[in-house]
């Protein structure tokens, strides 16, 4: 019978143990330049020795830093040394004796007299400025203001823009209340992603108030949201548009699968009308919306702004990071003073100083090191796509991501983290910088096409194509290899389906 025991054995094995340092060089990398400023403004806020620097000159270099905590882990510190870092004006008054000594002016120097900071006011002008008739106070001591930034509307979402309309519509409580159900099972694109009898269901509603609900929201504002398919969602459109019983209207009524077959000559015949009337209803019909809803559901504009800039330079390039509106930090040296056991006995406040200080100078250190990194990255950029920043995008190279980094002499998760949702302002545009990087075709004549050009040879040759007879894949990939691109048939259908191009027999346009 075996018996549970507890043993402690001894064994030696190897982990990777991340510093804190090192997760945060790891964060700071990727961030982009718009999350790194809202990172800084967080840090400043939680640590009090950091601060923004308006002039450069008085910030507090590192190795100042590092003499000042040094001096800090001895047993018997120099008191005297440790404010010396800290600039105060018992060092200037000292140095000020020593320079009238040096000059044989023995007379005895006085030390500065400490002054009542309330002499130096003059109370009298002070209270006569305020008693004056007619006066305004200065524009420091007006109240402030609230920012434009408070009165800037929130974005408009679906549910907020149908709900608007239908308080201005008289309609029946059980209706209504049927309609905020109907509200919300609609989905982004603005369909009901739900029956009407589970609505009716679990909304504790009747089927009856609940249809009525549906037709109420239909009729809301933008057109053809409420549908529960593509087709309801469209003569929904056509509907709104005056369009009931056109060419149009019976197209999507009764014969989507010839629409989406572009089967237009037998839509002719079926509806006995000129194939001109047949190309002008199809027209009607591309300019109708399949996704009522998305334009208030859908992402908003996203906000990009270059990290790095690169201009050309005589015969080469020049390389300089974004840094406007980026906080300049600095560490504040009034909290050196904390560091002194005799101004500051507590000595876990000292520890808590000394780690705030530790804590700066990291970031400061980290936030350099992503910018020396991002410097290299994009140098080994500039050399390996100098032909694309001189003359577009044909001449976009082959180039990956552990290449680079053996360039450079990091791993490929850094040169990954690097070029991370950062963009870049060359001579050609704005680009990601994960846009340069691209696989090689694989084979003997492609090995120096990048997949990015060569999906776009395969979409110039489907929109150069023949509509009624469109070009099939084996005939896209015998141009290819023509062309010296050694490619095969699933390479290219694989490519057509990234494109998000139809097949060729969806393709094709029947005359």
């Amino acid at each position: 019978m075996s018996m549970l025991s507890q043993r402690l054995h001894v064994g030696i094995a190897q982990k990777q143990i991340l510093t804190p340092g090192l997760v945060q060089l790891v964060t700071v990398l990727q961030l982009n330049r718009l999350e790194l400023r809202d990172m800084i403004a967080q840090e400043v806020a939680q640590n009090p020795v950091l601060e923004e620097s308006l002039d450069p000159s008085e910030e507090m270099t590192p190795a100042e830093l590092q003499e000042v905590l040094e001096r800090e882990r001895e047993t018997t510190p120099a008191d005297h040394e440790l404010l010396a870092a800290s600039g105060t004006e018992a060092e200037y008054h000292a140095e000020a004796v020593a320079e009238a000594v040096a000059e044989g002016n023995h007379e005895e120097i006085a030390a500065p007299a400490a002054t009542d900071p309330f002499d130096e006011i003059d109370f009298d002008n002070y209270f006569n400025d305020y008693l004056e008739p007619g006066f305004k106070s200065p524009a420091g001591e007006s109240t402030e203001k609230p920012s434009w930034e408070t009165f800037a509307s929130a974005p408009v979402t679906l549910p907020d823009h149908l709900r608007s309309q239908l308080s201005l519509v008289v309609m029946a409580e059980d209706v209504r209340d049927g309609c905020e159900s109907v509200i919300g099972n609609l989905d982004d694109n603005g369909y009901v992603t739900a029956t009407l009898e589970e609505i009716a269901t679990y909304g504790a509603h009747t089927l009856d108030d609940v249809e009525k609900a549906l037709e109420e929201v239909q009729s809301l504002d933008p057109a053809g949201v409420g549908a529960r398919d593509v087709r309801e969602c469209l003569l929904l459109q056509m509907e709104n548009r005056r369009g009931v019983g056109s060419v149009a209207w019976q197209i999507l009524d009764k014969h989507m699968k010839m629409l989406e077959m572009r089967r237009y000559r037998d839509l002719a015949k079926a509806l006995g009308r000129p194939l001109e009337h047949i190309q002008t209803a199809v027209e009607v019909i591309k300019h109708l919306d399949p996704r009522p809803g998305l334009k208030y559901s859908g992402p908003g504009a996203r906000s990009v702004e270059p990290d790095v800039y690169i201009y050309k330079d005589g015969d080469g390039f020049h390389i300089e990071l974004n840094d406007d509106d980026m906080p300049q930090l600095r560490l504040n040296r009034q909290y050196i003073k904390m560091l002194d056991r005799e101004q500051e006995p507590n000595k876990e406040v000292r520890n808590y100083v000394k780690d705030r200080f530790n804590a700066a100078a990291m970031l400061l250190k980290n936030i350099e090191q992503r910018k020396q990194t991002i410097l290299k990255v994009c140098q080994c950029i500039i050399d390996r796509q100098r032909e694309f920043l001189e003359h577009g995008l044909n001449q976009l190279r082959p180039m990956m991501i552990k290449d680079l980094a053996e360039e450079i002499g990091v791993h490929a998760s850094t040169v990954s983290r690097a070029v991370s949702s950062k963009y870049a302002h060359t001579p050609q545009g704005v680009f990601e910088l994960r846009y340069f990087f691209s696989e090689a075709v694989q084979g003997p004549s492609g090995s120096s096409t990048p997949l990015l050009l060569l999906k776009r040879m395969v979409k110039k040759m489907i929109d150069n194509e023949d509509t009624s007879k469109p070009l099939t894949d084996d005939q896209i990939t015998a141009k290819l290899q023509a062309e010296g691109i050694n490619v095969t048939r699933r390479t290219v259908a694989k490519y057509r389906e990234d494109l998000k191009i139809p097949s060729t027999h969806q393709r094709r346009v029947k005359d």
